[in-house]
């Protein structure tokens, strides 16, 4: 059983700080999919490549996960942060001046390489300052500023619907540069003398290697086995976001600005508080259970996939919001639990590595199911059959994750 280990004194500031950040790096992101309309009539295009539009940025953005990732194991994870955040939000102020699809979609691709830095660097931060009793909580709370970021998403559709699909990348843009001014004040990576109970994470960075890292994450069995659990559980948290605003327009007659808020805000919601309630339950049971970060998400995954299929199938819109607040709620179990089971299976100098490579797989396949979607759509294919593989692939996911077994005695 694992020591409880004294908290730096910045430890929930820096949880407090990240918790902006992260939903600025999603509400950025995911604000297009709710102004479908708008952003069709200023700027024609087809579904497909409207669908394009979330495709190509979660696929440069799974690219450069990697990498990302490797920049902050070898340099300085806050200043890899604060980079990313202004640049970012640099580049959501660019988005509202595109004028064709080309600029637009370009726009979009620069999104990616500038977000990609973020949420590895974000998540090793915050283990390196929170470890055992308050890592799932202290990542759990962070991943509230992103349920409340993607929720207010939302309001991209509101907004458009008002005053043009571009007044909100305006908006926001400008928001984040000035808040990564503030951040760049206060940030700041866990002092090495303070990380003497991990040496080889307090070793000096200028020792990580790409290749060396790769190669340790992927001699891990436990490491490919959340690799696919990680991945299969994107195709379905991405099929919900990108398509979930359309499927409450055309099938309940809901305006675009009912509609997105309607997706985004019961979903987000009910996230926010499953991501609080599974960190909080895993931590507890880990004090007598070193797998309670593995058991909560699965347990978990068996409810959102039964959840979403209702949602996406039924008639009914009580039952449609039932069934997505269901899945929204225990969905993020897993959310909460990521970085923790990383830290079970993985070498603590190579989290931010991992955690790029399973934004990799994950970003991939749901930029594939994005895109595929929109090619559907196209073809006249209902889209509540993005719904029926977004919940097979909650179920694979949860076989998945069963047979990750680590190591009790893992440093985390």
């Amino acid at each position: 059983m694992s020591t409880p280990t004294p908290l730096h004194s910045r430890a929930w500031l820096v949880v407090g700080l990240l918790w902006l950040v992260g939903c600025l790096n999603y509400l950025d992101r995911v604000m297009i999919t709710t102004m479908r309309g708008s952003v069709l009539e200023a700027i024609p295009m087809t579904d497909a490549q409207f669908g394009l539009l979330t495709s190509v940025f979660l696929w440069v953005y799974a690219a450069l996960s990697p990498f990302a990732g490797f920049l902050a194991d070898r340099f300085s994870r806050s200043r890899v942060i604060i980079i990313s955040l202004f640049a970012w939000s640099a580049i959501t102020w660019l988005t509202a001046h595109a004028t064709t699809f080309g600029e637009l979609l370009a726009t979009r691709a620069l999104m990616g390489i500038s977000e990609a830095c973020y949420i590895p660097a974000a998540l090793a931060l915050i283990s390196d300052y929170h470890r055992t009793t308050t890592r799932s909580l202290a990542v759990g709370v962070h991943m509230t500023g992103i349920m409340v970021g993607s929720g207010l998403g939302g309001l991209g559709g509101w907004i458009a619907e008002r005053h043009g699909w571009n007044h909100a990348f305006l908006i926001f843009g400008i928001a984040g540069v000035v808040y990564a001014v503030l951040v760049a004040c206060l940030l700041r990576d866990l002092p090495r003398e303070a990380n003497a109970e991990e040496p080889a994470a307090g070793a000096a960075k200028t020792e990580v290697r790409l290749g060396e890292a790769l190669s340790s994450l992927l001699r891990k069995r436990a490491f490919l086995f959340a690799l696919g659990y990680w991945g299969l559980l994107g195709v379905a948290g991405w099929a919900v976001v990108g398509w979930m605003p359309t499927y409450l327009t055309e099938h309940f007659n809901l305006s675009q600005g009912v509609a997105g808020l309607s997706a985004t805000g019961y979903l987000q919601a009910a996230s926010l508080v499953g991501v609080l309630l599974g960190g909080i339950w895993a931590d507890r049971w880990s004090r007598t259970n070193p797998h309670a970060p593995v058991l909560v998400p699965l347990i978990g995954l068996c409810l959102a996939a039964p959840a979403i299929l209702v949602a996406g199938t039924t008639n009914l819109l009580p039952v449609a919001i039932g069934g997505l607040v269901v899945y929204g709620l225990t969905r993020t179990f897993g959310d909460a639990n990521m970085m923790t089971i990383l830290s079970l299976v993985a070498d603590p100098r190579y989290r931010a590595t991992g955690y790029g490579v399973l934004n990799l797989f994950s970003c991939t396949v749901g930029g594939l199911t994005v895109y595929i979607g929109g090619a559907l759509r196209d073809a006249k294919v209902d889209v509540n059959l993005i719904f029926k593989a977004a919940a097979l692939g909650l179920i694979v996911s949860a076989v998945l994750l069963y047979f990750v077994r680590p190591r009790p005695e893992q440093s985390v």
